[in-house]
């Protein structure tokens, strides 16, 4: 090791400690490991902060509140900024180069890891050296921990060193500035043939070159050619060439749709958009695309993450908060690992990017991912750092890109919000295309709620009342754009003006006593009365909604007044977006190019909001004539853990694929959507038949919306299913007795030796289960993680989980559709009860028009079949899949492939059954199981 010997005295006099469930490990140099008791090592860690990593997920395990540490997390992130690392003491050992076979050989290796961490300090280039003294003599000055240790690994060199503005926060003064594009040509609008499909795959599979190949499966090369058929040219305007492809697991669909997506942009100089539902895809897209371009350099030029605008680090925000929050030390710490992966980040991505996501559960969001531009205040060319703007690089590069790897989501706001039409895509991959339903559903809707119409306030009339923000307002925003145009200048003072009859802050509390204030707080007091009024339960802790018919005394008059302030909002916005339009063109030969920017940039500001402000006074006018047959509205009152979060009117479409297709589908040319569950074999329905259960797949793809009918293509999973799983109904535990609920999961998951995966319907059911749980699997050496109780983000726990074989994890719907585990990390999955739709009126709704408890049923179906799919991600893997309730129909499991075998029987069967199929399996036993089955 290369470190001072101050630094290894320092280092040798740091305690460290690991904690598990139910046990902690306390080293100190020159003495034996001791094992103590929770309380105990708090004890001891509190009064003489440790080594550790994760701090808060350390204190939840020893039951106490966060206490002062130094924890190695932090210290990774300031010296290996935009590198990932698991945030436990193994995941960050194996980055440091170091190995531990338990727990208490983990505590025994954190000073060593900390000692390698320090060590790579010094060898930094000169500029990254100055920046990291900088920031370390502002931290040390602050209180971090951590910053005697790295001024001491840094040397003399960092006493040298000036501190400077910002105390090296300002890393903006370093990142290079974005390039600017012509503007492209349109693509050509040549076909891809299913042969030039099948060369491509065979090149990403490696099969053109020397050395090791993926293996060529046929399904694989069959699937691209059908996908290829969506990149053929458009024949009538409105009908995109449209592919629905059902891939079962294993049959490699990203890869297969890679291959004629990345033909068609070769040959015809275009850009095709491959659309997601998780970040998890985002970014097993984004490495499967090494392959096409293992050259880092060709593949920036070629290849573009994009999300949402919320998702960027905002460099204006970063110094505003450098301004504000250097005086505050507990900012400070946060600020600067920001900084320091603002300078070494491949996007600037803070929300699912290279930004470590236990940042957040560190340090909370407001000076992490509360960063980004949250409330649209961008003020575009008006921003001095607007050409190195990393949301506006990342716009540009999409732009002459011929792969977008993007999300359902932008691809939906995109559309919803009527962006520029030169710029829409027009060839599409919709992965994970089961979701697309629920996307559109949420892109498409409106919420005239108390939180969405203050964000709206702020966006006008920015922070007011005194209260600390960084929102600006429309005037201080734009208010130099019009000061030379009346008509302009009139029409913003309006806006600030009419703006108070939105809701202001305070809001929640005025109508909760009694005394709204203003049109809008009126309308939602009427609104709350009828929701307490026509609650069955109105003090119960879950949220309340009602039905809009009917409504209580004096809610329409308010609604008419909340509609009349909000026209009288919509009338200026009109006259300044006209007015900016006017001057756009007026002044073409007078306005240099950032100006011209802003105003395009407040502009699109502009439309957006009138769009929103449109649909409200819709909303309100059909409180009195009745909602129209295409949407569904209804008054909700949001509650989390008891306390009232907001309150509103919502409007859904009955059928959001109806605006979708409208919007994405029949302005594009070419669309595939692709998923392993697009369609619902329900009972009687069988692979047999070729057009079987596609209703359902053209009905939730937004296919049946569309002049003529989407192409279909079925590619059963090579996995065998019935020799590989078993599929349990556990029939003798009471579903609502906690007790008897928790004692099966325990079960089960000491009979798999771990590896578990537990699913609920209830956050509160999975809660009561992890506190019973917690201790036993601690003594029978199974770590237990659980989403809603760790502090913890869901792809954290994921990424934790995969990477411990005998951990169990427990989760909700989240974890049920986003958890990738190959492996035999993952062979038991226990599902708390049959996940029968949320009976809530939006739901109520659609069951009336689609079907009835045919559509309660479609739904469950494909949630267990989600849930299933979770055990088998290659051909090696095997497991078992248990449902905790007896009341399982059996026309619901039609969801299990065919050749498995689904019984229903007592837990302790289900337990011993459980134990001997996976210990068989483990012992190689497959052929056995076949000859058993047979």
């Amino acid at each position: 090791m290369t470190d001072t010997p101050d630094l290894s005295t320092a280092l040798a006099r740091l305690p460290a400690l690991v904690a598990g469930g139910g046990v902690a490990w306390w080293s100190e140099t020159g003495h034996p490991v001791e094992r103590l008791t929770p309380d105990a090592a708090a004890r001891r860690a509190r009064a003489m902060p440790p080594l550790l990593v994760h701090g808060r997920a350390t204190a939840a395990r020893l039951g106490v509140e966060p206490f002062p540490a130094l924890d190695l997390l932090d210290l990774f992130a300031f010296v290996r900024p935009a590198r990932f690392c698991l945030p436990t003491a193994h995941g960050l050992l194996d980055r440091c180069g170091l190995d531990a076979a338990d727990d208490e050989e983990a505590a025994a290796c954190l000073r060593e890891a900390a000692a390698t961490l320090l060590a790579e300090l010094p060898r930094q280039g000169p500029r990254s050296l100055k920046r990291s003294a900088r920031l370390a003599q502002g931290l040390q000055k602050a209180g971090w921990p951590w910053a005697p240790y790295l001024l001491a690994a840094l040397g003399p060199m960092a006493a040298s060193v000036p501190a400077g503005g910002f105390g090296g926060l300002d890393v903006w003064q370093e990142l290079p500035d974005w390039v600017d594009y012509a503007p492209p040509p349109p693509p050509d609008t040549q076909s891809v043939s299913p042969m030039e499909a099948r060369e491509r795959l065979a090149r990403l599979l490696g099969q053109n070159k020397q050395g090791p190949a993926s293996e060529l499966r046929a399904a694989q090369a069959d699937y691209a050619a059908a996908t290829a058929q969506a990149f053929a040219p458009r024949e009538t305007m409105g009908m995109p060439e449209m592919v629905l492809a059902e891939a079962g697991t294993g049959i490699g669909k990203t890869l297969g749709y890679i291959a004629p997506a990345s033909v068609w942009a070769e040959k015809n100089g275009g850009t095709v958009w491959l659309s997601t539902y998780t970040k998890n895809l985002q970014r097993q897209l984004d490495r499967e695309l090494d392959r096409l371009f293992p050259d880092a350099a060709e593949k920036a030029a070629r290849v573009v993450v994009r999300k949402g605008r919320e998702n960027y680090l905002c460099l204006l925000n970063l110094e505003d908060a450098a301004q504000g929050g250097a005086a505050r030390p507990q900012d400070l710490v946060p600020l600067a690992l920001v900084a320091r992966w603002a300078g070494a980040t491949r996007d600037g991505d803070l929300a699912g990017g290279d930004f470590p996501a236990w940042a957040v559960d560190l340090h909370g969001r407001a000076r992490t991912v509360g960063l980004t531009d949250q409330r649209g205040e961008c003020i575009h060319a008006g921003c001095p750092h607007y050409r190195k703007c990393f949301i506006e690089r990342s716009v540009r590069r999409s732009r002459k890109a011929e792969m977008v790897i993007a999300n359902h989501a932008l691809v939906m706001i995109q559309a919803a919000l009527g962006e520029d039409e030169s710029q829409k895509p027009l060839r599409y991959v919709f992965d994970e295309g089961h979701h697309l339903f629920e996307a559109a559903d949420s892109a498409f809707a409106a919420h005239l709620t108390g939180q969405e119409a203050i964000e709206l306030r702020r966006w006008l009339r920015g922070p007011e009342g005194g209260r600390r923000s960084r929102a600006r307002g429309l005037a201080n925003r734009i208010g130099d754009l019009v000061t030379e145009n009346e008509a302009g200048r009139a029409a913003l003072e309006a806006i600030t003006e009419a703006a108070r009859a939105l809701p202001g802050d305070g809001w929640l509390g005025r109508i909760a006593d009694g005394a709204p204030a203003g049109s809008g707080e009126k309308f939602l007091a009427k609104v709350r009365q009828q929701l307490l009024a026509r609650a069955r339960e109105p003090d119960s802790p879950y949220g309340l909604e009602c039905p809009t018919r009917e409504p209580v005394d004096g809610l329409i008059d308010a609604a008419e007044a909340f509609a009349a302030g909000i026209a009288r909002i919509l009338e200026p916005v009109n006259r300044l977006a006209k007015s900016l339009s006017d001057q756009l063109a007026d002044e073409t030969a007078e306005l240099d190019t950032a100006t011209r920017s802003r105003m395009e940039g407040a502009l699109r500001g502009l439309l957006r909001r009138k769009l929103t402000l449109e649909a409200w006074r819709s909303m309100l006018a059909d409180l009195g004539t009745g909602t129209p047959d295409a949407f569904v509205d209804w008054f909700a009152l949001e509650r989390i853990e008891g306390r009232d979060f907001d309150l509103g009117l919502y409007r859904h479409y009955l059928d959001p694929m109806l605006p979708f297709a409208g919007a994405v589908l029949k302005p594009a040319h070419g669309v595939a959507v692709t998923s392993a569950t697009l369609r619902d074999l329900a009972p009687g329905k069988t692979d047999a038949a070729p057009e079987a259960a596609w209703g359902t797949a053209d009905i939730r793809s937004g296919a049946r919306h569309l002049p003529m009918p989407a192409r279909h293509a079925a590619f059963p999973s090579p996995f065998d299913y019935g020799a590989r799983t078993r599929v349990l109904v556990v029939t003798d535990v009471r579903r609502d007795a906690m007790d008897q609920v928790a004692a099966a999961y325990r079960e089960l998951f000491l009979a798999a030796g771990g590896g578990g995966l537990g699913l609920f319907t209830a956050i509160f059911r999975l809660r009561a289960v992890q506190k019973r749980l917690l201790r036993p699997l601690a003594e029978a050496g199974l770590p237990l993680y659980a989403q809603h109780v760790d502090p913890l983000d869901n792809a954290t726990l994921v990424d934790i989980f995969r990477s411990e074989e005998h951990a169990c994890l427990l989760g909700t719907d989240a974890m049920r559709d986003g958890v990738d585990v190959p492996g035999a990390s993952l062979r038991l999955v226990v599902f708390d009860r049959v996940p029968w739709p949320r009976p809530d009126l939006l739901h109520k709704a659609r069951k009336a028009a689609f079907g009835g408890q045919a559509y309660d049923d479609l739904l469950t179906r494909l949630k267990l079949k989600q849930a299933y799919g979770r055990l088998l991600r290659t051909a090696n893997d095997y497991g078992v899949f248990v449902v905790l309730d007896a009341q399982l129909p059996s026309r619901l499991l039609s969801a299990f492939p065919a050749d498995v075998e689904v019984r229903r029987i007592g837990i302790a069967e289900a337990v011993a059954e459980t134990r001997d199929f996976l210990a068989r399996m483990r012992a190689g036993g497959t052929q056995s199981d076949l000859q058993e089955r047979s």
